[in-house]
């Protein structure tokens, strides 16, 4: 069979970048403790293959990058919805008895396959990925995963879908599916309050009105994943940005150790620093 390949710009690449950066030091901190299993769990993991848009050359995906990393996760555990690139994969990087591929939704095979197995006594802990195309990820998960005490994410906050289908100017124009979309993914819609106001019109009508900017939303969801969510540590989320500097999405990072969140923070300011 073929292997199914997305096209990926720059930014993309930079984030499968750092997000190598970071496994390799977790990878290295957790296999010096031998009493732990240390698991890479890819949510969206696709075909395990990119095509770079500025080269036109293979880059590894994330779950490849995870498989050449050196000392090696315990166990890989690696989600995709769509049965092509769930094939891919499996062409990809063929038989391996740590490898574990879980075709289906990544909110039910966390929470059904994955998470129970991460309970803070089973002395196992785990890198997450979760780089959602959309407003795909239920907050659900992330609760969980931050409850556990056992898993460190990294997540991409998906603004472009939020900006094109759900916060515009007014909250009435918005498709009720799109607001529900929202919801789920928020946990609640409290987003609500974040980024709207009501208001009286010229004409004494009320109305849903957007008073805040993405910046406003990205950090009362950083506020979340500390005080809703339980993480111990959310560092200052990282702009992704394309070629004319518009921010496609944010790269959020939660922990609930202090290592893993000094790591970051000094990989995510040396990116920032570059004026990424």
């Amino acid at each position: 069979m073929s292997v199914k390949s997305d096209d990926i710009g720059y930014w993309s690449e930079l984030k499968l970048e750092i997000i190598r950066k970071y496994a390799t030091a977790y990878s290295k901190i957790l296999a010096a403790q031998k009493r732990f299993e240390h698991w890479y769990v890819d949510a969206f993991a696709g075909g395990g293959v990119h095509v770079s848009r500025a080269s036109r050359q293979m880059v590894p995906g994330s779950p490849l990058n995870a498989l050449l990393i050196v000392p090696p996760f315990t166990e890989y555990h690696l989600v995709d919805l769509d049965p092509e690139k769930i094939e891919s994969l499996r062409t990809v990087i063929g038989k391996r008895s740590d490898v574990h591929i879980h075709p289906g939704n990544c909110n039910e095979v966390l929470l059904r396959e994955i998470f129970p197995h991460l309970t803070y006594d089973d002395f196992r802990r785990a890198l997450v990925l979760l780089d959602p195309y959309g407003l795909d990820l239920r907050w659900e998960v992330l609760r969980t995963a931050g409850h556990l005490r056992t898993t460190e994410v990294f997540l991409n906050f998906p603004t472009m879908d939020m900006n094109r289908n759900v916060l515009w100017t007014r909250l009435e124009n918005v498709k009720p599916a799109d607001i529900a979309r929202m919801t789920a993914f928020w946990g609640d819609d409290s987003w609500r309050d974040v980024a709207y106001a009501r208001q009286t019109t010229l004409f004494g009508d009320e109305e849903t009105i957007k008073v805040a900017g993405m910046e406003s939303v990205v950090k009362a969801f950083r506020e979340r994943l500390e005080n809703v969510a339980g993480f111990k540590h959310v560092a200052e989320p990282l702009p992704m940005r394309n070629s004319t500097r518009s921010v496609l999405y944010y790269l959020f990072f939660a922990s609930p150790n202090d290592t893993g969140d000094h790591i970051v923070r000094e990989i995510f300011d040396s990116y920032r620093n570059r004026g990424l």
